[in-house]
């Protein structure tokens, strides 16, 4: 008989009743990993059942023990046992409904309440699963420490805070009811607005349509922008959740027609990003950042069926603000190849459109001097683009920098007891070169 370990109590009660056995204790010190301690550990049974039958022992289930994993498929017949995850469930009174997972495991996995982490072998670890899960699940959240024979109700934070962890350790984190959160997934955020949009919910929410909320999108974006250009990350992460209940809102008005649902939304994005990112999940190659752009581009126009430039250029979205879609049409019609090539191209271009604007003045057709006027702004578009230049932000960046000269400037006027209505050029032009100098040095 060959044992996974034998510093478990199962162990202790094969040594009380006299039967022998060896374990594998000795292999825990020569493995780097807990991958590569399954796979030594599955090496070495096979080792040693060459030509003999062999029982090996792990306790709980096997679908706990990776080393057992390993070992199914070959000349191996299997008895279940009870998992630990089972066990400590058990233990702490939950249903047949939970999450059990070993505390070795616990990065990268879909944790969901209740939850069962077992093998919490050592503080070390009971510390990286503390800050996995009261990430997900607040500090205060209730637990249920076992150990043993021992078991005891903490909170959460104290989950790396107890006198004694082993292979026999495990953590259980109960659920809660949606009020008695402190933490939530995204899934709480549809529960939220399902209970809003119910019958009896709040009788504003239940009328909202796509249409009514339309504008609110827009809002919410331009405000999450607002706090990144103010580098908050408070504001930010408030006005992400803003944008986030949006695209919720809309999804469960989906959902409630029988249209898309949450999974129909995410599943569609991850396909896009897996899709357009051939360089990373396909064969296409990106050496730097204006390739890999190149690849998103390309497998774009594929996926939208878009087979020429035109396409492309017609696809950009007609409710963009009039800048930030000229911006956008710009960059596309240069990848079709109408652009500047030089900065020559564009100077003698803008001096053409300004001479025909200045003959739609005279002409004094307002119909003619705004398209002239469009056509000069157009031109500033794909000299942008030629530049490098976000024009948009340039765009925002000036108004900013005139907005505080101007109230510099009226600052400085009204401190000294004037009417801004009433200086002189000379004056006009003294108050505004002090307000130029005072913001710059601010």
């Amino acid at each position: 008989m060959l044992l996974r370990t034998g510093k478990l109590p199962s162990a202790d009660g094969l040594r009380e009743a006299g039967i022998e056995f060896e374990t594998l204790d000795e292999l825990y010190e020569k493995s780097r990993n807990w991958d590569t301690l399954a796979k030594n550990i599955a090496a070495e049974v096979k080792r040693q059942a060459k030509g003999k039958d062999l029982c090996y022992c792990v306790d709980g289930s096997i679908t706990e023990d990776r080393a057992a994993q390993l070992l199914i498929g070959e000349d191996v017949h299997v008895i279940e046992g009870v998992g630990k995850g089972a066990a400590a469930a058990a233990r702490a009174g939950l249903g047949c409904s939970f999450t059990s997972v070993s505390a070795y495991e616990i990065t990268g996995r879909r944790l969901t309440l209740p939850l069962v982490v077992y093998d919490v072998a050592d503080k070390l670890l009971a510390g990286d699963v503390k800050l996995a899960l009261t990430e997900l699940f607040g500090d205060e959240a209730p637990a249920l420490y076992i150990n043993g024979e021992t078991e005891k109700r903490i909170p959460l934070c104290e989950a790396d805070r107890q006198s004694d962890y082993g292979e026999h350790t495990a953590i259980v984190v109960y659920g809660a009811e949606l009020l008695e959160k402190k933490r939530f997934c995204l899934e709480d955020l549809m529960d939220i607005l399902r209970r809003l949009r119910a019958p009896d919910g709040c009788p504003w929410d239940r009328v909202q349509t796509h249409e009514s909320i339309r504008i609110n999108a827009i809002e919410e974006a331009y405000e999450l922008v607002d706090a990144i250009d103010s580098d908050d990350p408070d504001k930010m992460c408030e006005e992400a959740g803003d944008v986030m209940m949006q695209a919720a809102f809309h999804t469960l008005i989906e959902e409630e027609r029988g249209g898309f649902t949450l999974t129909d939304v995410l599943s569609g994005v991850c396909e896009k990003l897996i899709s357009r990112h051939t360089h990373v999940f396909g064969e296409d190659k990106a050496t730097g950042a204006e390739s890999a752009l190149s690849v998103w581009d390309k497998n774009k126009m594929t996926e939208k069926g878009q087979k020429t430039y035109s396409d492309s250029v017609n696809d950009v979205p007609k409710c963009f603000p009039a800048l930030l879609r000229a911006q956008k049409i710009a960059k596309r019609m240069a990848k079709g190849g109408w652009n500047f090539t030089a900065p020559e191209d564009y100077k003698k271009k803008f001096a053409e459109e300004a001479e025909e604007l200045t003959q739609a003045v005279r002409s004094g057709d307002k119909g003619q001097i705004a398209a002239e006027f469009g056509d000069i702004l157009m031109v500033l578009m794909h000299a942008a683009h030629l530049l490098g230049i976000d024009s948009e932000q340039a765009l925002l960046d000036t108004v900013k920098k005139n907005a505080a000269r101007f109230t510099e400037w009226e600052r400085l006027v009204l401190a000294d007891g004037k009417d801004v209505h009433n200086l002189t050029d000379e004056e006009w032009h003294t108050y505004y070169k002090r307000a130029k100098e005072n913001v710059s040095r601010d």
